[in-house]
């Protein structure tokens, strides 16, 4: 017999639906910031997924894409398993178009959290306490911050075997080897038993049709390889060059002034090469931007104008064609 879920007391047998609003605290305007977590049970039994966005509240990119995926006709196609969806646990970075939470903490440096913390820490004991317990696989979408544009790509743990055939599923163009950070949701999940992947694709505050459009196709690859959903959503780009990475690094800026990139992600560098330029305002100097490695640019800086030691180009490398 499948376990119930059960969520702040609202309990959900097999073949129900419904949404749950967690209430995380109050602004001074008595303002209630919450978070909607939207249920979907089949009748079969299967794995139970978290599908979840907007951690950081102004990458907007993931929280569209699940959006889409919400309010889509995918749900219908539903065959096994459960479903939790989280469009959205940041709400006040939302609004106010900003990463973090009104004291200027990350919510995905405060897990597991407690009750009695900051609202980043509210946010994430409320998603450890009440959501990590029904959870198997976790898929987080997030995107760029401050002006730099990722290129679609997945983020795994490298020896987290379940998690890597997950990526491979998603048919991301590029899997990137990423250790887990102390007090964050992938860290947490661990303990949980759920199997975490990173979706990274776009920039914070900026919508990208290709980032959309990847992480939306790539979930469906995935919720059908877990048998969730039917196996006839993969659509894979014909000729496309999907690479594993294994390391990465940044080149940052030697000089300040108006930066423009000739190369941007995706691309494939060569050490010595010119990948940009940085002018100062006057015109009366360029300098060349000079790729330090062989490599995949995954993520690029779209300022215009640059500080001495910005970060501008998201370098990865030690990499195999998969």
């Amino acid at each position: 017999m499948s376990k119930d879920i059960e969520i702040d007391g609202q309990v959900f047998k097999v073949g129900q639906n419904g949404v749950v609003r967690l209430t995380v605290g109050r602004l001074p305007s008595d303002t209630e910031i919450s978070i909607d977590a939207h249920v979907f049970r089949s009748k079969i039994e299967g794995p139970s997924v978290l599908i979840l966005a907007g951690v950081h509240g102004d990458e907007i990119n993931g929280i569209e894409i699940v959006r889409r995926f919400l309010h889509g006709n995918s749900l219908g196609s539903m065959q096994a398993g459960s479903i939790i969806v989280i469009p959205l646990l940041n709400v006040f970075g939302f609004i106010n178009f900003n990463r973090y939470v009104p004291d200027g903490k990350d919510v995905n440096r405060s897990f597991p959290g407690t009750m009695n913390g900051s609202l980043a820490s509210r946010i994430a004991r409320t998603l450890t306490k009440f959501i990590l317990p029904n959870i198997d696989y976790i898929f987080d979408f997030h995107t760029g911050g401050d002006s730099r544009f990722n290129y679609p790509q997945i983020r795994v743990s490298k020896l987290d075997y379940e998690a890597m055939e997950l990526a491979k599923a998603f048919d991301s163009p590029m899997i990137i080897h990423a250790g887990t950070i102390p007090k964050s949701l992938r860290r947490i999940a661990q303990d949980f038993g759920a199997t975490t992947i990173i979706y990274e694709g776009g920039e914070s505050v900026r919508l990208s049709q290709l980032a959309i459009d990847r992480g939306l196709q790539g979930l469906l690859n995935c919720l059908s390889y877990l048998g969730i959903m039917p196996a006839n959503f993969k659509q894979t780009k014909e000729h496309e060059e999907k690479v594993l990475i294994r390391k990465t690094s940044w080149l940052r800026a030697g000089h300040s002034g108006i930066f423009i990139w000739t190369h941007c992600s995706g691309m494939k560098v060569k050490k010595g090469e010119k990948i940009g330029t940085i002018n100062d305002p006057y015109g009366l100097k360029s300098i060349s931007v000079i790729c330090h490695r062989n490599g995949y640019i995954i993520g690029h800086n779209n300022a215009s104008v640059v500080n001495h030691g910005d970060a501008l180009f998201h370098i990865g490398y030690e990499s195999e064609v998969l």
